[in-house]
């Protein structure tokens, strides 16, 4: 791992650097671009937004959660609190309100910085990271029906550029390469483990 500047969590910076996200670095094609997930999804495109919360203990974290196991999509799988967004809702709003829904945490204690750049994933969601600062201490009380489980990831392990793994294996007849990040026991892929690589690029090179 790597040390931790203190300026890395800075406010103002962080908001300086997420200013633009069509200017930050991109793991994936963007939605725009994307036209081949579109298409394997019949053109049906689902809006949707996660709140990416930096937690600021002495030694920073990331607040992940595992999905249920019941849900009917991407269930069991690692996320950011998030989901669909509702008509009139902007990212911002439906991060804040799913992270309530989903973890209980309380929509007024995230600081909003800004967004990471949008990605389509292979089950149609156009999804928007909405990235926050978390001061402790706060409750959190996940929904059975929708999270497992929230935990943390070290910023330090997420700073570190030999963390991630490129992977690849093929699916539905065609071979797709993804990333994986360390955990002693969740496997951290698809599109979150994306969402972490442009994250760490964005806290690496702030201005």
């Amino acid at each position: 791992m790597i040390a931790l500047p203190s300026l890395r969590l800075d406010p103002d910076r962080l908001r300086a650097r997420l200013a633009d996200p069509d200017a930050l670095p991109r793991d994936r094609p963007s939605p725009e671009d994307d036209l081949d997930r579109a298409a394997r999804t019949g053109g049906r495109v689902v809006d949707a937004a996660v709140l990416v919360p930096l937690v600021l203990h002495p030694e920073p974290t990331i607040l992940l959660t595992l999905r249920s196991a019941r849900l009917s999509s991407h269930a069991g799988q690692v996320a950011f609190p998030g989901g669909r967004m509702e008509p009139g809702e902007t990212p911002e709003q439906a991060a804040l309100r799913e992270a309530q829904e989903e973890v209980g945490l309380d929509p007024a204690l995230p600081q909003l910085l800004g967004r990471l750049p949008a990605l389509m994933t292979g089950t149609g969601y156009c999804v928007t990271p909405v990235v926050a600062l978390l001061r402790p201490p706060f409750d959190l009380r996940h929904d059975p029906g929708e999270v497992a489980e929230a935990f943390e990831y070290p910023l330090a392990q997420l700073l570190d550029p030999a963390a991630p793994e490129r992977r690849s294996q093929e699916f539905r007849g065609r071979l797709r390469e993804f990333w994986v990040w360390p955990h002693e026991r969740h496997y951290i892929w698809g599109a979150t483990a994306s969402m972490l690589v442009t994250l760490a690029a964005v806290l690496r090179d702030q201005p």
